[in-house]
């Protein structure tokens, strides 16, 4: 496994990781649940993403949509009509993501189902 490390002024070494930036965005509350949602469900509309979250307030929610699109993780088409409708939807790189997490889930599931979390 390969480190980003540089040696400072001082010969001290500093350590980059280069999960920092993934885990700064999937470690937000909700993101990884509603990546999973648009996910399984492709496009999908807002009120789909708060019915598997119920939990999770509508601020909060837009918020995440909103940093995931930032993010390139997530299409957010909207479209002219009445009443308006939009739709989110994985780019190929949250595919990607998608598919790196499904191990991480399945090993988490896997936890649960023994209740070992």
């Amino acid at each position: 496994m390969s480190t980003n490390c540089t040696l400072t002024d001082d010969g001290s070494p500093t350590c980059y990781c280069p999960l920092s930036g993934v885990i700064e965005v999937l470690g937000r509350k909700y993101t990884m649940q509603i990546m999973c949602v648009i996910g399984a469900h492709e496009p999908v509309r807002f009120g789909v993403v708060e019915d598997h979250l119920p939990t999770a307030s509508t601020s909060t929610l837009s918020a995440r949509l909103e940093e995931l699109a930032d993010h390139g993780l997530v299409t957010r088409e909207q479209y002219d009509e009445i009443p308006p409708r939009v739709e989110y939807a994985l780019t190929d790189r949250g595919r990607e993501l998608c598919g790196h997490l499904e191990p991480l889930l399945e090993w988490a599931e896997e936890r649960t189902n023994r209740s070992e979390v």
